[in-house]
């Protein structure tokens, strides 16, 4: 069995990953993927048809990568630098998910596994893979297998120093590499990331029902969304932070030191307003770089739209008005409920 190099470790270090542990795949349990069945047999995944189709191969890194032996799991912090949740009282500005507010941390840090990998192969003379969250592997039970937290009640993974803000990535060998100790952690009787919830998301602790996820009703829904919760949406325009920023572990969390993660001026509760006049190249060019281009224009407007009748804010009624002879009939759906809505605020 064998051990990181000093090169290695220092490496990782220097590339900003603010921690790191490793899992011996042969002893990641072959139910590890039964909370995804589960979630997938409940229809909670709604519209994401990847995720049935992918189910097998995510049920265990056996099942993407049979030769693989050791998983290295990598955490970047990513702690926004002041309460997420401010914004949402400025009804007329966008609330935006502290993760989209400036690059795709996707192409960031895929770059830097790589390098991290490369020198791992070169150490062990052993065959490497690197995956950021698209591929499918479910690095959050990894990621809590290899010591770096646990799955906290709102699904996502909490951290004992950097509460929920850990953007992961995995490495999978062919090496044997010594596993780090698990640190044991739990939520006890907190529910306060289940209290919060807009949209009671959560039908129980530790399961959440995408169907009435913000993040996937702004980011991976794409038609028109049902009445009743376009309400809930509030001015958020792009996921939702609601359940990680009052989790009471980020008293522990930290800033993240990483300028490309650091959020833009322009994207900290920007004018609704403005946002909505975005035709596609303005669109294409303010987000270019960032993790809001791939949901593409129309959609967006679509959010930003819900927003505006959101917002009790009667001059923003012209603004909705420009949109309901749109082409685009989710986007036309959109201005005339949000012109519905501040007629009668």
């Amino acid at each position: 069995m064998k051990t990181l190099s000093k090169s290695v470790k220092n490496r990782i270090k220097t590339l900003g990953f603010s921690t790191y542990g490793i899992v011996d795949i042969d002893d990641v349990s072959l139910h590890h993927g039964e909370g995804l069945l589960g979630y997938i047999k409940r229809e909670h995944h709604g519209t994401m048809d990847w995720m049935p189709e992918t189910a097998q191969r995510r049920s265990h890194p056996h099942h993407l990568w049979p030769e693989a032996k050791s998983a290295i799991v990598l955490g970047m912090n990513y702690g926004p630098d002041s309460d997420p949740l401010i914004s949402l009282t400025h009804k007329d500005k966008a609330t935006i998910s502290v993760y989209a507010r400036n690059k795709d941390y996707h192409g960031l840090i895929k770059g830097r596994l790589k390098e991290l990998a490369g020198l791992l192969a070169r150490d062990t003379g052993e065959d490497v893979k690197v995956f950021v969250d698209t591929a499918p592997l479910m690095e959050k039970p990894l990621a809590a297998q290899a010591g770096l937290g646990w799955q906290g009640k709102h699904t996502n993974l909490v951290s004992r120093d950097f509460g929920s803000w850990l953007f992961l990535g995995v490495i999978l060998s062919t090496a044997k590499l010594e596993p780090t100790q698990t640190k044991k952690g739990d939520c006890g009787t907190c529910r306060d990331c289940l209290d919060i919830c807009p949209t009671d998301a959560f039908p129980n602790p530790y399961q959440i029902d995408a169907r009435k996820c913000i993040s996937y009703l702004t980011i991976e829904f794409k038609g028109k969304i049902d009445l009743d919760l376009r309400t809930k949406l509030g001015n958020r325009i792009y996921g939702c932070d609601d359940c990680l920023a009052v989790c009471p572990w980020n008293k522990f969390a930290q800033v993240s030191r990483e300028a490309k993660l650091q959020a833009r001026d322009d994207l900290n509760a920007p004018a609704l307003a403005e946002l909505a006049t975005l035709d596609d190249t303005q669109f294409r060019t303010i987000f270019a770089g960032s993790p809001i281009k791939r949901i593409g224009r129309d959609q967006f407007i679509r959010n930003v739209l819900y927003a505006i009748g959101n917002s009790s804010d009667v001059n923003l009624a012209g603004t909705a008005k420009n949109h309901i002879s749109d082409k685009n009939p989710v986007i036309a759906d959109a201005a005339q409920w949000a012109l519905r809505r501040l007629s009668t605020d």
